[in-house]
């Protein structure tokens, strides 16, 4: 004992001795009221110097697992000990109580349940170490800013650091918010009767929304097809789902006026306009305002993704869709940078009518208090300095050059039916329908390459099985060209 310790160079020794110790407690090793060697013995025992036991015994006293007695030494104390349960006859710890475990399998509430069951994390695509790989459609990090990350960081904590470390406000930091405000102010949005809720992200962010809508039909519609992360809460929330097709310029108006003809209502409608996720189409300003017509004119409250907004490659820049709603309160607009600035940063927004934001504000602070306001300040602070735009330029050089070989790539090797993706960060593509993209999948992870299957992506069971999304923002270029020509050249083998 003692001379087994094993000293790592990245932890201050003496946290590591007190831890030590600690253990040897804990495990009932050392017993109440039993005298432990001097700093002298302990450190000639453990290779190390007498300053650093002088300094993990004073910590072990300040923390009730050892007392000192002014010339007899330290010994371990009786309530440290009692942590052990005592000790048996073999000398081991004994358990305080005993008796069956629990199965927590059969405590475990449905939503907890269909959470598991949706986990595309748990069981869904799992590249092996070195495969190539396009389910990804997060930032490529070796574009972060992190010398100007690191500076805004500083700035933020000089001036108020106390505070930042504190609790904050459910609502969100104020100096982001008023931001923010100006920000979507920036895109056409007439802030008339409107207020802003700070999120960890969007995915938070669309739970509040659903938590505080009220579920009078327990309908919902969306684009067919959709993001899965949006489907998965949707039917956690327990709704049903009713998609209205995607064109090639959006949700197809005539069909979404047929489901609002149809004997039944929706008590929202979930849209994401720009770069959509997974197809990466556009939505016309002509169906923007279109579609916000025919859902303003039946009630129906519109929850807006703000996906991806900023990665226009070309084109005219085309206003969100609560801008398009000018003063109207129909629109709830929820936010994030995660996906085009640094997603370990969990901060979002949601833009909607004052009155709704008041609930929502409630929802939020009796589940989470509030988003870490280091990460909104950090934010804010990053925003603050003009170090967005300078970003912003350089990623979209980047990605749109990645977008352009990647397209160029899918036209040279893919069997298409169809490509779509007007820019951000992905693909989607239709393949010729005597192969499906999970048997390509299955083929082509053997060869080290991976993709999403589009099926994921749709409301109904079935559909959208010759589909598939290729992202490419964290793949380099020689990989890009080699994952897709591997994938295309299965494809063909496979018709």
């Amino acid at each position: 004992m003692y001379s087994d310790i094993k000293l790592a160079d990245d932890r201050p020794v003496y946290i590591q001795v007190k831890d030590y110790m600690k253990r040897l407690i804990r495990k009932g090793a050392l017993q109440a009221d039993q005298k432990l060697p001097s700093t002298r013995e302990l450190s000639e025992l453990m290779g190390i110097s007498r300053n650093t036991v002088v300094t993990a015994y004073g910590e072990l006293v300040e923390e009730g697992y050892i007392y000192a007695v002014q010339g007899k030494g330290n010994f371990v104390a009786h309530t440290a000990a009692a942590v052990s349960g005592g000790e048996g006859a073999s000398g081991a710890s004994q358990p305080i109580i005993s008796g069956e475990k629990m199965n927590w399998g059969k405590r475990i509430s449905a939503y907890a349940e269909q959470a598991e069951q949706f986990d595309l994390m748990k069981h869904g695509i799992r590249a092996v170490k070195g495969s190539i790989s396009f389910t990804s459609i997060a930032p490529d990090e070796k574009l972060f800013d992190l010398h100007n990350v690191k500076r805004a960081f500083m700035d933020r904590m000089s001036l108020e650091g106390e505070v930042l470390l504190n609790y904050g406000y459910a609502k969100g930091y104020k100096p982001l918010i008023d931001f923010l405000l100006r920000y979507m102010e920036n895109k056409g949005v007439d802030l008339a009767g409107k207020d802003m809720l700070i999120t960890s992200g969007f995915t938070e962010g669309f739970d509040i929304v659903l938590s505080a809508l009220e579920r009078r039909y327990g309908r919902a519609l969306c684009e067919n097809p959709t993001h899965n992360t949006a489907i998965k809460n949707m039917k956690l929330h327990g709704y049903d789902i009713t998609g209205v097709d995607m064109e090639a310029d959006g949700l197809s108006v005539k069909q979404l006026e047929q489901r609002l003809s149809e004997e039944q209502s929706y008590d929202f409608a979930y849209l994401i306009p720009s770069y959509h996720n997974p197809t990466g189409i556009v939505m016309s300003p002509e169906k923007r305002a279109e579609a916000l017509r025919l859902l303003c004119g039946s009630g129906v409250p519109v929850i807006e993704d703000g996906f991806n907004e900023e990665l226009r490659y070309s084109g005219s820049h085309v206003a969100p869709l609560i801008a398009t709603a000018g003063q109207s309160n129909n629109v709830i607009y929820i936010g994030s940078f995660s996906k085009i600035l640094f997603p370990g940063l969990r901060v979002g927004w949601v833009l909607a009518d004052k009155e709704l934001i008041g609930y929502l504000e409630s929802v939020k602070r009796s589940r989470a208090i509030h988003t870490s306001t280091l990460d909104q300040s950090l934010l804010y602070q990053y925003l603050h300095n003009g170090n967005f735009e300078k970003y912003m330029k350089r990623a979209r050089t980047e990605y749109k050059r990645k977008y352009e070989l990647a397209i160029k790539c899918c036209r040279e090797y893919m069997p298409l039916r169809s490509l779509s993706g007007d820019g951000g960060l992905h693909l989607f593509l239709e393949l010729e329908h005597s192969l499906t993209a999970r048997e390509l999948l299955a083929a082509s992870t053997d060869r080290g390459v991976v993709f999403t299957p589009g099926d994921i992506f749709y409301t109904g069971e079935g559909q959208g099985r010759h589909t598939m999304r290729l992202g490419f923002s964290r793949v380099a270029d020689e990989q890009i060209v080699e994952g897709i020509r591997i994938i295309g050249e299965i494809a063909k083998a496979l018709l």
